[in-house]
Formats: structure tokens, C-alpha cells, sequence
């Protein structure tokens, strides 16, 4: 299955008017939607973790450092990725504030 032209997309427009937000302790978390993907952005002490997704919300989620940065792998399922993305932070995954707009990313 081919999934790259949504998620590809220059297209950084947001498609809703706000963003969703979350924190825990020292990591503060948003979640975006644009015209070609969903973005759930993770930032502690300046480093960043992205869980992307296309729009559609079917395909394989993909991990970054950052938000269109390059893709480091890709997850079918959302615990995976949210345990990729606490290890690029340095933090435990159970620690990660998931917003509760994000909560049904992955397959």
C-alpha cells in the first residue's frame, strides 16, 4: 500500500482554527491537523519527537525529530511510536501527555 502522497505534502496550512495541547512535568505536547497530515509534536528541553500520520488517519504512523523533518521509521501501531518518540526525548513513554484529539492515531 502506498501511502506517501498525503503525508508527503508541502502543505502545512491548518485545516481547524486551534491546536490541541497536553503537558507532563517537562514535556508539552500539541496536536495539529494540516491539509495532508496529523501531527502529534512532542518538545522537552529542545529536543522534539513527532508522530505523524496522513489525514485520512489509515497509514502507518511515522516517527521524526521534527516536523517536516525526515522520516526515522514508521509504526502500524500508536504505543510503538509513542515508545519511539520517548526514547528520542529520553523519557519514559508512559510520561508522554497525549492530547486527548490524538488519542485514536494509529490502526
Amino acid at each position: 500500500m502506498v501511502d506517501n502522497a498525503t503525508t508527503d505534502s508541502d502543505d502545512t496550512t491548518p485545516k481547524t482554527d486551534g491546536e490541541t495541547t497536553a503537558a507532563a512535568g517537562d514535556i508539552h505536547a500539541t496536536y495539529a491537523e494540516t491539509a495532508g497530515e496529523r501531527r502529534l509534536s512532542f518538545d522537552r528541553d529542545g529536543q522534539t519527537a513527532v508522530v505523524a500520520q496522513n489525514s485520512e488517519g489509515y497509514a502507518m504512523l511515522r516517527v521524526r525529530q521534527q516536523a517536516d523533518g525526515d522520516e526515522l521509521e514508521r509504526y502500524y501501531g500508536f504505543d510503538m511510536a509513542l515508545d519511539h518518540a520517548a526514547e528520542l526525548l529520553g523519557v519514559d513513554p508512559n510520561g508522554l501527555p497525549v492530547p486527548e484529539a490524538a488519542a485514536d492515531m494509529g490502526m
